[in-house]
């Protein structure tokens, strides 16, 4: 197998190829121009968005040349893959905000340099499509049988699939054909959610230019515990920090399930193969290679000195050595309400560690509200269990600061004005 494959299969990225002995003699001849797509249906991606990308860069490293390929056209009708309901239509203008989002970040990640690595959006080809020509030229080419046999469809049939969501596996397929035309690309890689609309886009292009192109997916990432890679108490893991804080970005990684750390460090990171292997090597610490893993992941997708910031945060909130308590998240709050008495309920949801009071209540109950003594250390935090305790000005530090836990790993440390 070509180097470039058996490195995407001991990483964890495999999962089906149209031809995988033909895609690897294919790369052996020579770089291979491929491409991924992403729909803008929001501001910003998530880390579920990332694991085609992270695939990506292996490929670009290894001489081959990537397309990001923004959907500004698919994204107005919406892709019924792994969906159990109609997405939201959302209007072009807010459309083409989320596809300058989207495009600011991927360039950061995978540096768009018109070569190695490029964007485009394929609302230039479709937005201006003559309806009766595409039906002619493409929608010819589509058996409708075959297309209701693709689990997207299949699922979507058992709740309702729109005409309008019937037609996305053509318009996937002619970016693909549209790729080869003006590109040569030859590949298309995505999740294996995709499978069934780069199939049908392989056919395409067999029927139309008589050309062998392949396709190749990537297994959907979970959790060693099941669930969804990427989700968090509070929603999705966003790349964007003004959704997720490059804090709660490590945090969530530092945090993973001793299980999953190899994987994650395979996946999510470029350090060597032999290096991974080492940081989970018998008789190390599990929590060493959380922290490598958390540290790398955060430097790739908000830079080195945040992430060297986030982690200064957290260890002081953990305790440990190079902590720095000015790096966790922090909230500034009227110091007149601690004069006059804090309810903690309030201050836990004025603190954002709860969405509302009456969820800081049973927080409360439930004992996972801890506030830390005069010293303000974190290694000092009491359970507070009564609801109507209040928390007094007494309670900061002598350098004025308070710190709060909910539950076991959320932190944030007040200060006041």
């Amino acid at each position: 197998m070509n180097p470039a494959l058996e490195n995407l299969k001991i990483r964890g990225f495999f999962q089906q190829c149209s031809d995988t002995e033909g895609l690897s003699r294919l790369m052996d001849e020579g770089p291979v121009t491929f491409y991924v797509g992403c729909d803008p249906t929001g501001p910003s991606l998530h880390i579920g968005h990332m694991v085609p990308f992270f695939a990506c860069r292996h490929l670009q490293a290894a001489g081959h040349k990537g397309i990001a390929l923004i959907g500004g056209g698919t994204a107005r009708i919406g892709d019924p893959s792994g969906k159990t309901e109609m997405r939201r239509m959302l209007g072009y203008e807010t459309l083409d905000a989320n596809a300058v989002s989207i495009t600011a970040q991927l360039n950061r990640f995978l540096g768009f340099d018109g070569d190695g690595a490029r964007w485009v959006n394929n609302k230039d080809w479709l937005a201006d499509l003559n309806y009766i020509d595409f039906l002619r030229e493409i929608g010819s080419h589509f058996s409708v049988n075959r297309m209701l046999g693709f689990e997207a469809y299949k699922l979507r049939l058992e709740t309702g699939l729109s005409f309008i969501e019937f037609n996305y596996q053509l318009l996937q397929s002619y970016d693909f054909l549209e790729l080869y035309r003006r590109y040569s690309c030859r590949l298309q890689i995505g999740g294996d959610d995709q499978w069934g609309n780069i199939v049908a886009g392989h056919e395409l292009i067999r029927r139309i230019e008589g050309a062998d192109v392949f396709g190749m997916t990537f297994p959907l990432v979970t959790t060693s515990d099941g669930k969804k890679m990427g989700k968090t108490e509070k929603g999705a893991l966003f790349l964007d920090p003004g959704i997720t804080s490059p804090y709660d970005f490590f945090q969530y990684w530092r945090d993973v399930p001793d299980t999953d750390v190899y994987r994650f460090l395979l996946m999510f990171t470029f350090l060597s193969i032999e290096e991974c292997e080492s940081l989970v090597a018998p008789g190390k610490n599990p929590n060493d290679a959380k922290e490598r893993l958390a540290w790398e992941v955060t430097a790739l997708i908000h830079g080195k000195a945040e992430a060297d910031k986030a982690m200064a945060g957290a260890r002081a909130a953990f305790g440990s050595a190079g902590g720095d308590k000015s790096a966790m998240p922090q909230v500034i709050l009227e110091k007149a309400k601690f004069e006059a008495g804090y309810n903690v309920a309030d201050l836990f949801a004025d603190a954002g560690l709860v969405s509302s009071k009456s969820e800081g209540r049973r927080l409360v109950q439930q004992g996972g509200a801890f506030v830390s003594g005069a010293a303000g250390k974190t290694s000092d935090l009491n359970a507070v269990t009564d609801t109507a305790c209040i928390i007094g000005a007494d309670r900061f530090s002598a350098e004025g600061e308070l710190v709060l836990r909910a539950g076991k790993k959320r932190y944030c440390l007040v200060i006041t004005k």
